[in-house]
């Protein structure tokens, strides 16, 4: 495992020692529970920390309520809240789930991380509104579909950040249909092709 140093991802040191922790967990609980696939082990800190950090360097640098939709394994929800918590400002971080082994997991972390952040065992359709002003989710669903869960859960001033690979265009153009919004189409430094969908202004048509 090609693993970077806390300058190479431009974070604390105790933040990566945070990081650090996460990954010797996910790497413990995924032969259990399925958490990310198994071939993408050795890829953990290429494939799924850097990404994940991008998401969280793409949204504001101040927010009050960052929700993760689906966040399963915890990216990008678990690294926002990692690297969230150092800054000064009151930020929550709300990692949703409906998987109770995934929710365990996700408590876990934030445990022995020392990280604050609050894990909603429920479906996300079935959960009270959020009111957040950055909404993220990661390999959850289609954007037609995304788009439905955010009006419900996002500030109308606020943010999604979607990571999406190589078919996101045609996503984009049947979300349209049903749904009005700004688009910001933000290149993935991690893989090919892929990109962060930074969204806003988002209506029923």
């Amino acid at each position: 495992m090609n693993t970077p140093s806390a300058d190479e991802l431009n974070v604390s040191r105790e933040t990566f020692q945070r990081l650090e922790v996460y990954v010797a967990l996910l790497e413990k609980w995924t032969p259990k529970i399925n958490l990310i696939s198994k071939a993408t082990i050795p890829d953990i800190w290429s494939r799924h920390i850097r990404d994940s950090v991008q998401v969280f360097r793409y949204g504001p640098q101040h927010f009050t309520h960052w929700l993760d939709l689906g966040s399963g394994g915890g990216m990008p929800g678990l690294i926002v809240a990692i690297l969230s918590a150092e800054k000064p400002n009151e930020s929550q971080v709300s990692l949703v789930e409906s998987d109770g082994r995934k929710a365990a997991f996700l408590r876990t972390v934030l445990r022995e991380t020392g990280v604050p952040g609050q894990v909603l065992c429920e479906r996300i359709e079935n959960l009270a509104p959020q009111q957040a002003d950055v909404i993220s989710a990661r390999a959850l669903a289609d954007l037609s579909t995304l788009l439905g869960y955010t009006q419900r859960h996002l500030q109308p001033d606020g943010v999604a950040l979607f990571s999406k690979g190589l078919r996101w265009e045609n996503e984009v153009e049947i979300a349209r249909r049903e749904w009005s919004f700004t688009l910001e189409a933000l290149k993935s430094e991690t893989e090919k092709g892929s990109v962060i969908l930074r969204i806003g202004d988002i209506a029923r048509v």
